[in-house]
């Protein structure tokens, strides 16, 4: 994150202001805790998601068309908290037409569809830890896309910062050791790792479209519009979900996968909704740190939710702790490490200048 480009900061008496390009006003200590929230729901809810995306598949569940709809479909649960926050400015409706806001949603909900589809081919053909890190090589993309759509600044620490995530993806979807779900073939395995690097690259893009649409065309002044986001683009991706279901007769077979489910029926039911549930928390907290800080900060608050879920997959499944893949985890480890003293030194920046100032 680099501060000065992403916010201003104004001392009003004792206070410190946080000025966002997005024109919301916060005191520090108020925008802290937002992005700790915003940090806690990434991470966690991220982790549990993808566990129990990957415990659909594991006792019995194989609907592709159904994992890619609960990675949207828990959207209807944000419109309670919507209802508690204050509208969205008068000024962006001014600054933005219907027709503007229309094609965001549409645009960004077909893309967060395609998106979770092959999120969801990526997951059924890999171990829950190696999807994760493969996963990883979505920071290096954002870094490109954040560079030329955001205009971000890409130093030298966070050049070797993304080379080093993205190095130990590649790693890891090369480790032949790697164990692969139900005794799928190399083939599928090497398929679900095309799928899982091809899905990073569109969310990548998406983050970066996404903080473009916040600070250049919506311009809002309330957290209220992070929510509003969230919800209409994750309604076009739950239509094209719903569609994709009902056009590949996919929808014929569930009534037999929830019996044939090994936990039992109410197991079934209770992953689905606790896997649309968890999609929704962490995509909210991924959109709103796009809104307070940076979408390349988001994507790399996400990649260290991927390093802490293969460490909860080893737990949970048992999943194969190999030489290649504690590799992985420790270069990707390393890389999170320079993005966080590249963070350190651009905060030194900043309160060497107000100092300055202050003199």
């Amino acid at each position: 994150m680099d501060e000065e480009e992403t916010m201003l900061v104004k001392e009003e008496g004792e206070e410190t202001i946080i000025v966002l390009p997005q024109l919301l006003k916060l005191k520090r200590s108020q925008w802290w805790i937002l992005v700790f929230i915003s940090i806690f729901f990434l991470i966690s809810a991220q982790a549990v998601a993808v566990l129990l995306g990957r415990f659909y598949y594991d006792k019995g569940g194989n609907s592709k068309w159904i994992s890619t709809l609960v990675q949207t479909g828990g959207f209807p649960i944000l419109y309670l908290p919507l209802c508690l926050l204050p509208p969205s400015s008068s000024s962006s409706s001014c600054l933005s037409s219907l027709k503007t806001l229309v094609c965001i949603y549409v645009s960004l909900g077909l893309a967060i569809g395609l998106d979770n589809l092959l999120y969801s081919l990526g997951l059924l053909y890999l171990s829950a830890s190696t999807y994760s890190l493969i996963s990883a090589t979505q920071l290096a993309f954002n870094a490109v896309f954040s560079y030329y759509i955001n205009s971000q600044k890409i130093t030298f620490l966070i050049l070797i910062s993304v080379l080093l995530l993205s190095f130990s993806a590649v790693l890891i979807s090369l480790d032949d050791d790697s164990d692969t779900p139900s005794g799928d073939s190399k083939l599928k395995y090497l398929l679900g790792c095309l799928c899982t690097l091809v899905a990073s690259l569109i969310y990548s893009l998406q983050l970066s479209l996404m903080q473009y649409s916040f600070e250049k065309v919506l311009k809002s002044e309330t957290l209220s519009m992070v929510l509003e986001m969230q919800i209409y683009t994750s309604l076009v991706a739950s239509c094209v979900s719903v569609i994709g279901l009902f056009a590949s007769g996919e929808w014929k077979l569930l009534s037999v996968e929830m019996k044939e489910f090994h936990e039992g029926q109410v197991s079934y039911v209770l992953t689905l909704v606790g896997t649309a549930v968890s999609w929704q928390f962490g995509s909210v907290g991924a959109v709103a740190l796009i809104f307070l800080v940076s979408s390349l900060f988001s994507n790399l608050i996400g990649t260290l939710s991927l390093i802490v879920t293969p460490l909860a997959a080893i737990a949970v499944f048992h999943d194969k702790l190999t030489e290649v893949k504690m590799v992985a985890m420790t270069i990707a480890f390393l890389g999170f490490a320079f993005y966080i003293y590249q963070n350190y030194l651009d905060d030194l920046k900043v309160q060497s200048a107000r100092e300055t100032q202050d003199d």
